[in-house]
């Protein structure tokens, strides 16, 4: 397969320099499942889109630290091309701001978590185990980093996990799947990125980050599901 990877991560510091872009990170995480599989990474954020979508067999689109509510022209073109994707039954998985973005695009709304930052490992409870979600235990442990949330889903969607009482995932049809979280991220950068956010964590964030982050995630059976998500979404 030959997935597209539209890269939403305007993050451009220091920090973001000395580590692996999201394409990277994304290609990494598909082919922990599926070495052969092919990707192509698009800076959406900085407007270079795909020529066309539909010659790719799926798309994943990534995280980011901005707000799918800016406004920003960019965010308002990836807004279009997903409901032009999804009217179309294109295969997309979407993973924090790319959930959001799906979320928003297709009459969802967004609202700022209740509780401010959610940072570490999280503990998702599935709701519903599709087919080819067999690999993901009940509950599911993925690293997350995010301050704004869905608060309503889109029409039609079901939801696939929730933790907290929060969204943390949907699926529509056979061809949207999403996480609010960041599968492709490992522990290792986990890390860094939690001592990165010290300040914007603050003492008792910052705390608590680390505690959860003595477990790892389950990043190799969410790999698997997202290939078979893939695969599942190509059948006629």
């Amino acid at each position: 397969m030959h997935l597209a990877i539209l890269m939403t991560n305007t993050d451009e510091s220091e920090f973001a320099q000395r580590h692996p872009k999201d394409g990277e990170k994304f290609t990494d995480l598909i082919r922990m499942a599926r070495p052969g599989w092919r990707t192509s990474v698009f800076a959406v954020k900085d407007a270079e889109f795909p020529q066309d979508l539909f010659a790719f067999d799926g798309a994943m689109i990534t995280g980011s630290p901005a707000s799918v509510r800016s406004g920003a022209p960019w965010v308002t073109q990836l807004l279009t091309l997903i409901r032009t994707a999804h009217a179309r039954k294109f295969p997309l998985f979407g993973a924090c701001f790319g959930h959001q973005a799906i979320a928003q695009a297709l009459g969802g709304s967004l609202d700022r978590n209740p509780d401010g930052w959610v940072h570490g490992l999280t503990r998702n409870h599935l709701l519903h185990h599709p087919d080819w979600a067999i690999p993901l235990p009940d509950e599911v442990k993925l690293y997350g980093s995010h301050c704004e949330c869905v608060s309503t889903l889109p029409g039609g969607a079901s939801p696939l996990s929730e933790s907290g009482g929060m969204n943390t995932g949907f699926t529509l049809g056979r061809h949207i799947f999403t996480t609010q979280h960041h599968p492709e991220m490992t522990h290792s950068f986990i890390l860094a990125l939690s001592d990165e956010m010290r300040d914007t964590l603050g003492p008792a964030g910052f705390a608590r980050a680390l505690e959860s982050l003595a477990e790892q995630s389950d990043q190799q059976a969410f790999a698997e599901t997202l290939a078979r998500f893939f695969e599942q979404a190509a059948q006629p």
